[in-house]
């Protein structure tokens, strides 16, 4: 990449043992891609996987869980506005990206699929088990609570408000934000991403080969931008009658299995939250990942993919 020139999203077709794809779903074109599998069976006739990376990321967040899920059609999406996926103007709102994720599935064959997120892709989870029961089998998600337990906790509770609300809050500015992410190389970033994980994984290889690949996704033409749309949706809309339309819609029951994984070393999303989300999710799994921080499935990815397998074969039967 030249000196000067921002990123082409090319860059996130990353070689691995999987495939890129483009697949047009809700108006707008995905960057999908696909573990390769042994599986003789076609694709469309195995469960399909969809993994849904969190904020400031892209699909390579899941490739262990790429070469560790067996069994079954495992696709890591790149999210609206990220990556190498489209980066309309708008659609950054919890409907849209529901229907994103409920267009996805069919545009891929298939009428179900069990949702994977993490963070801000978790919440995508959620919201399209809510919204769209029919195409979600059951979900599973890494230290993203359920989004109305996440609420209450920030309110109620100072500790999930100190580590929630600052970067949160200045996400809402215009512009700023942008800059601030994206200087120096997205330095911010990685600040970022230190800041929420286990000193082991930071001080691994994978950690080093991890925030360089983020750092250029970043800086993408628009990436950053559309990033912080989520953010700022998430805080904008309290304020106004479609974010308690979505929260009321929220409130309806969970029918599918839940696996909720939480490392337990997590400063940003905390234990509160995660104990509220059973009131919303009862017949739920909750595991807590020993010695990870907010980054479980890159930072422990054997424990996260053994729990994930076990709950794979809980809601398809074994393969």
């Amino acid at each position: 990449m030249p000196a000067g020139h921002p990123p082409d999203p090319s860059v996130v077709r990353i070689d691995g043992p999987w495939r890129h794809l483009d697949v047009h779903a809700n108006g707008i074109r995905f960057h999908v891609v696909e573990a390769d599998s042994a599986d003789a069976a076609p694709a469309t006739q195995r469960p399909l996987v969809i993994l849904l990376h969190g904020f400031g990321s892209f699909w390579w967040s899941w490739r262990h869980q790429l070469r560790g899920l067996t069994g079954a059609r495992v696709v890591a999406v790149d999210l609206r506005g990220y990556g190498g996926s489209d980066k309309p103007p708008r659609g950054y709102d919890g409907w849209t990206l529901a229907g994103d994720i409920a267009g996805l599935v069919r545009a891929l064959g298939h009428h179900e699929a069990t949702l994977v997120g993490h963070a801000d892709g978790g919440l995508v989870c959620w919201a399209t088990a809510v919204l769209h029961p029919r195409v979600v089998r059951a979900i599973a998600v890494v230290s993203s609570p359920h989004p109305v337990a996440l609420r209450a906790s920030v309110l109620r509770r100072r500790d999930q408000r100190s580590a929630l609300l600052p970067s949160l809050l200045r996400y809402q500015v215009p512009m700023w934000p942008e800059r601030a992410l994206t200087r120096h190389n997205a330095e911010e970033l990685e600040r970022l991403v230190r800041s929420r994980a286990s000193a082991k994984w930071v001080a691994s290889e994978d950690f080093s080969e991890t925030i360089g690949h983020l750092r250029r996704a970043f800086q993408i033409p628009s990436a950053a931008h559309s990033a912080l749309e989520y953010q700022r949706w998430a805080v904008r809309s309290q304020l106004r009658g479609e974010g308690r339309r979505f929260l009321r819609s929220m409130r309806r029951p969970i029918n599918v299995g839940v696996l909720h994984l939480r490392g337990d070393a997590d400063p940003y999303v905390l234990a509160d939250p995660v104990y509220r989300t059973q009131h919303y999710a009862p017949h739920g799994r909750y595991v807590s990942i020993a010695g990870a921080g907010h980054f479980g499935h890159e930072e422990a990815p054997e424990a996260v993919n053994e729990q994930l397998s076990r709950f794979l074969a809980q809601v398809y039967g074994p393969r």
